[in-house]
């Protein structure tokens, strides 16, 4: 353990930690004013998801300035990485241990002791970052050969079919697309990039078609009018909150939607709580300070001074980036409802506190390279 936590040195890009800051605290605002007439209801305490939220932003602010401390070069050790790897790959499996998998809205994707519940496959998405990473950064050659991607492409296919199963197709989507990127970014060749893609987006309507829900979703995605009272439910109250909010909104706290008409509002579509009290600007705001997080996270990436940093950054800012999009797309109905957390926002502790942590990485990866000062590339 001798040499895990760092020496003070220089500062890094302090902009990464308080605009992560700032976007978790903006989500425990708002994931009181989505939820508290729903938790008043069900619990007998406004304030319940509220609080939840706040213990998580707590203590996702510790993991990060802990993260941004550690001597992330250690985590690229042979045993360490497997050890990463493997250990959220362990839990996604425990997720379909009965007794130890929590269950809810029919898919099975937390384990539980008690009152504590943890997500996996939050884990697994950064697990899979620091593996990737770590392996690349050993012998960047063999990144050029189909057999030297193998280990990469084999523990994402893995964890892809782990999260799949629970069921959860966004964040399968979210994994698969991190995998293809951090292969390419490693230097894999376009033939096997090619070889990858083309199976993956073939089996895309195969995994619809095998699972009625989904095909009802893409159904409601094409006319949620038509069942406008059922799967096309959500989305059209969605909408109704975002376009209730006008330039400016109905005012915080003065949601509509809230009232049982949005379901998830606090979580999958929190965005729509925020887009109807704080209109058009308010989401502009909020995805300028998401776009800034994305824009230093490349500018992290492009400064680092060797190729582990540079794949841990862009994996991170990857993983970030790919979720906000998705959910965005979600809540505004550009694709088919699925379920998935704006990073940062949404209600659910291990989302908060992964993703707090994974950005005081991206933090303390900006100390040791000079991209976030000069915006210049000088990996060799």
């Amino acid at each position: 353990m001798q040499g895990l936590i760092e020496k003070k040195g220089k500062r890094g890009d302090i902009s990464i930690l308080i605009v992560t800051a700032l976007l978790g605290g903006i989500g425990v605002l708002f994931v009181y004013s989505a939820s508290s007439y729903s938790a008043l209801r069900q619990y007998g305490d406004a304030f319940f998801f509220a609080k939840k939220q706040l213990i998580g932003y707590i203590i996702g602010t510790i993991a990060m300035l802990l993260m941004g401390r550690l001597n992330l070069q250690k985590l690229r050790g042979k045993i360490i990485r497997w050890i990463i790897l493997l250990v959220p790959i362990l839990l996604l499996t425990l997720v379909f241990v009965p007794g130890i998998g929590k269950s809810n809205y029919g898919a099975t994707r937390w384990i539980g002791v008690g009152p504590i519940t943890l997500q996996p496959s939050e884990l697994a998405k950064y697990g899979f970052v620091l593996f990737s990473a770590a392996y690349a950064a050993d012998d960047m050659s063999r990144m050029r050969t189909f057999k030297g991607v193998l280990p990469v492409l084999l523990s994402g296919g893995l964890i892809c079919l782990l999260i799949i199963a629970e069921p959860n197709m966004s964040v399968t989507m979210c994994v698969g697309c991190l995998m293809v990127v951090m292969l390419f970014l490693a230097g894999m060749k376009w033939r096997h990039f090619m070889i990858i893609c083309i199976p993956a987006l073939l089996l895309v309507p195969v995994l619809i078609i095998m699972e009625p829900y989904r095909l009802l979703r893409l159904s409601a995605y094409l006319d949620p009018w038509a069942s406008s009272k059922e799967e096309g439910y959500q989305l059209i109250q969605s909408l109704y909150a975002l376009g209730g909010g006008g330039w400016f909104g109905t005012g915080i706290f003065k949601s509509r939607q809230k009232y049982l008409f949005l379901p998830f509002s606090e979580s999958d579509f929190i965005l729509a709580i925020i887009g109807e009290e704080t209109g058009l600007v308010g989401v502009l705001v909020l995805f300028a300070l998401a776009a800034f997080l994305i824009w230093r996270g490349i500018r992290v990436a492009a400064g680092a001074n060797d190729f582990f940093s540079f794949l841990t950054a862009a994996g991170i800012t990857l993983v970030y980036g790919i979720q906000t999009l998705l959910n965005a797309l979600v809540v505004s109905g550009a694709i088919p409802p699925t379920g998935i957390p704006l990073p940062l926002i949404s209600s659910g502790n291990t989302s908060l506190i992964v993703t707090m942590a994974s950005m005081g990485a991206l933090y303390n990866l900006s100390k040791k390279g000079e991209g976030h000062k000069r915006g210049k590339k000088i990996i060799r």
